[in-house]
C-alpha cells in the first residue's frame, strides 16, 4: 500500500483529514464525517510501512522511542499534510491532515471584514480561538498572507509543525519548526525578540511560559498572532488568567488587558444540505470598556460589551449561529450543538 496513493485519494475526496489504524481500512473525514476507503483492513505491519514512507529515519527513530511524533509531509501537485504518528495498544496509528498547497484569503474563508483590520494593527496580541480541526491554522496563515501582500515587515512563524508555505513578498519571511528548527516553544520564543521580527505566529499558546513571552513580545512593540482551544472571547480571557499562579494574576489582567487587540473564536458546522461547511464566528476587539472588564476580573460582562459593540464590528457566536439558521445555512440542531447559551440562541431565533 503506497502513502501518496492514499493521500491523492484523500484530496479527491475533498476530505480533511485521513485516518490509519489496525483493524480497519483507511479512513477518511469528509465534511466532519468519517468514511471507509475502498481498500483492505490495514495489519499491524501495513501501518509501519505507511509510517515509514512518511517519516525520515530520525522521526521514525524518535517515535519509536517516545511513542508519537508531529511532522509534515508533501505529494508534489497534490498537498502538503500535518502527520501525527503515534502508538496504540502496542500498534503505530497515523493521523494526516490536509493543507492545499495555496493560502486560501480571507474573503474566501468567509471571515468578517473585522479580520483585515487586526491583521494591519502594528502591535498587540491576535487570538484565533476554537475547537480543533475547525480551522485555526487557516485563518491565521491567510492573515500571514494579507500582511504579506500589505506590509514591509519581518515575520517569524513559530510552528509545530509548519503547515502552509509562505513565500516572500512585500515582508520577509522566517519559519521555523519545532524539532527541526528549534527545539521547543520556548526556546524559540526566547530567541525570536533577538532576530528583529515585527510581527510573530505562534502556531499555538500551550503553556504558561508560551503565554508570558506572548504577552511580553505584544507589550514591546510587536503584533503578536496566535491560537488557543477556546470558544467564545469570555472563555479566552479566563482561559489565558488561569494558567498563571494566584499571585501572578493580577498582574496578567493588566497586561491583557493593554495588549489584547482581538478575539475571532470560529467553528466550523456542516451545512444544512449536507455539501460541506459553513464558518460561525465570534468577534471582540479592544475598546476601553472591554480592557477595564479585563483588567478589573469581570470577564462574563464582556459578552454584553460584545452584544452592544456593533459599531466596532463584534458580535457573539450565538448571533452568528442565529443569522445563519435563520438563512438555511445550517439546521436547528446544529445551531443548537455549537451554540454556547442555548437559551439566547432560542431567542435569537425566535425574534
Amino acid at each position: 500500500m503506497d502513502i501518496n496513493d492514499l493521500l491523492r485519494k484523500t484530496v479527491e475526496n475533498d476530505a480533511s483529514d485521513l485516518h490509519i489504524c489496525a483493524g480497519v481500512p483507511p479512513i477518511i473525514r469528509v465534511y466532519g464525517d468519517l468514511i471507509n476507503l475502498n481498500e483492505p483492513v490495514l495489519t499491524p505491519h501495513d501501518c509501519v510501512q505507511l509510517a515509514k514512507q512518511c517519516l525520515s529515519s530520525r522521526m521514525y527513530e524518535r517515535f519509536l522511542e517516545v511513542g508519537e511524533v508531529d511532522a509534515s509531509y508533501s505529494v508534489p501537485g497534490v498537498a502538503r499534510f500535518r502527520v501525527n504518528v503515534f502508538k496504540q495498544r502496542g500498534t503505530c496509528a497515523i493521523a494526516f491532515r490536509a493543507i492545499p498547497t495555496e493560502v486560501p484569503s480571507i474573503e474566501q474563508l468567509g471571515l468578517p471584514g473585522l479580520v483585515y483590520d487586526l491583521a494591519m494593527k502594528q502591535r498587540g496580541l491576535v487570538l484565533i480561538t476554537g475547537p480543533t480541526g475547525h480551522g485555526k491554522s487557516t485563518t491565521l496563515a491567510a492573515m500571514i498572507n494579507y500582511i504579506n501582500s500589505k506590509r514591509r515587515c519581518h515575520i517569524v512563524t513559530i510552528e509545530d509543525p509548519i503547515e502552509y508555505l509562505h513565500r516572500h513578498n512585500k515582508s520577509i519571511i522566517n519559519q521555523r519548526e519545532i524539532g527541526s528548527d528549534t527545539k521547543s516553544y520556548a526556546n524559540a520564543l526566547r530567541a525570536v525578540l533577538r532576530e528583529d521580527p515585527d510581527v510573530i505566529l505562534i502556531g499555538e499558546m500551550r503553556d504558561q511560559e508560551t503565554i508570558a513571552t506572548a504577552l511580553t513580545a505584544a507589550e514591546t512593540g510587536h503584533l503578536v498572532l496566535s491560537t488557543l482551544h477556546t470558544v467564545g472571547a469570555a472563555k479566552t480571557i479566563d482561559r489565558i488568567i488561569d494558567v498563571f499562579p494566584p499571585h501572578q494574576q493580577s498582574q496578567v489582567r493588566v497586561q491583557l488587558s493593554t495588549v489584547l487587540m482581538g478575539i475571532i473564536s470560529q467553528q466550523l458546522i456542516k451545512r444544512a444540505n449536507g455539501k460541506g461547511r459553513v464558518l460561525a464566528t465570534e468577534t471582540m476587539v479592544w475598546t476601553p470598556a472591554i480592557s477595564n472588564l479585563i483588567r478589573e476580573s469581570r470577564t462574563p460582562q464582556i459578552n454584553t460589551c460584545i452584544q452592544t459593540g456593533s459599531q466596532f464590528g463584534m458580535y457573539t457566536m450565538d448571533s452568528c449561529l442565529a443569522e445563519l439558521y435563520k438563512a438555511g445555512e445550517i439546521d436547528y440542531e446544529s445551531a443548537c450543538q455549537y451554540s454556547v447559551d442555548m437559551d439566547n440562541l432560542r431567542k435569537l431565533i425566535s425574534n
